[in-house]
């Protein structure tokens, strides 16, 4: 495993982060969790990232479980705030924000997380209302350090604007081969301002793993097989991508790498990513993953990627 710094935190994080949505708590029963857990740990991951809202507090509830066997100064926790957790609870005002903190810690069975994540932005409260209060927990020691998710350029320029508060560290954007719209104004913004990125669905969900081919049935047991799951995979599921992502085939072949570690190899690439959020249903995808890990994709190779994926690429 390799280690970036996360923006202009103290914090040290793997290359390869662990998720949790759609998974643990939910998807996932506690015994093939727990494996998936154990063996991140084994093979240097130590970035864990959920929220208060996957399963409801589900994801939550069963990390600080299977958390509770390593030591705290061993891993770096992250969890986020925004989403409905009740027909009352939502949003980022101080007082929602002071609630789903602690009871992120009570399920995450922890004193504090090393990063709490805005997971989308707050129309209806004041951003200094918002930063104040992340700000009252930094002081209080329940955070560590603050991020965002899916923020757009005005409003992280707003909140860096603030006089008085604490700074956020960390962005997390979806990005992907398929996804890259960050790279036009989210990625220069943060880098000028010292705030890393933590990617999630850099397979696309699952996409990039080349298992959905064009024309054919999603495989049994898959994402995009799934009445309930399905429909986060529709996105990428035109015939065009599906396609395309066959055509990379050759190239991971050349490298000897799989297609799910030429993705994640191409998403590590740029030193603005910190770390890339996986999820992983069964310890040996948690292998493959790490397999990326140190793979360096020459000029040759991203010229040959790009002129696969140029015409179904979001850019």
């Amino acid at each position: 495993m390799r280690y970036r710094r996360l923006g202009r935190s103290d914090l040290q994080v793997s290359e390869i982060a662990l998720g949790s949505w759609l998974t643990y708590g939910v998807s996932v029963e506690r015994g093939r969790a727990g494996a998936c857990v154990r063996r991140a740990f084994e093979l240097g991951i130590n970035f864990i990232d959920t929220a208060n809202m996957y399963g409801r507090g589900a994801a939550e509830s069963l990390l600080g479980e299977l958390l509770s066997a390593y030591r705290r100064e061993d891993f770096v926790l992250a969890t986020k705030v925004y989403f409905p957790m009740s027909d009352e609870d939502r949003g980022l005002s101080r007082a929602q924000i002071f609630k789903q903190v602690d009871a992120s810690l009570q399920r995450l069975r922890t004193d504090y997380v090393d990063l709490y994540q805005c997971h989308r932005y707050d129309q209806d409260t004041p951003l200094e209302e918002t930063l104040e209060a992340l700000s009252e927990l930094v002081d209080a020691g329940k955070v560590r350090h603050i991020g965002f998710s899916r923020w757009t350029p005005r409003q992280i320029r707003a909140a860096e604007a603030l006089t008085g508060v604490k700074r956020f560290v960390s962005s997390q954007p979806q990005y992907s081969m398929l996804h890259r719209r960050p790279e036009r104004r989210i990625f220069p913004l943060c880098e000028r301002l010292g705030i890393g990125q933590i990617v999630y669905s850099p397979l696309a969900q699952g996409v990039l793993t080349g298992k959905y081919a064009p024309r054919e049935a999603p495989p049994g047991g898959s994402r995009a097989a799934s009445r309930r799951l399905g429909r986060t995979s529709k996105r990428f599921a035109d015939e065009k991508i599906l396609t395309a992502v066959q055509e990379l085939r050759p190239i991971a072949d050349r490298l000897s790498l799989s297609l799910p570690q030429l993705a994640l190899a191409w998403v590590l690439r740029d030193p603005r990513v910190s770390s890339a959020i996986i999820g992983a249903t069964r310890p040996e995808q948690i292998d493959e993953n790490v397999g990326a890990v140190g793979v360096a994709l020459d000029e040759p190779t991203l010229r040959e990627v790009d002129r696969v994926l140029d015409r179904v690429a979001r850019r």
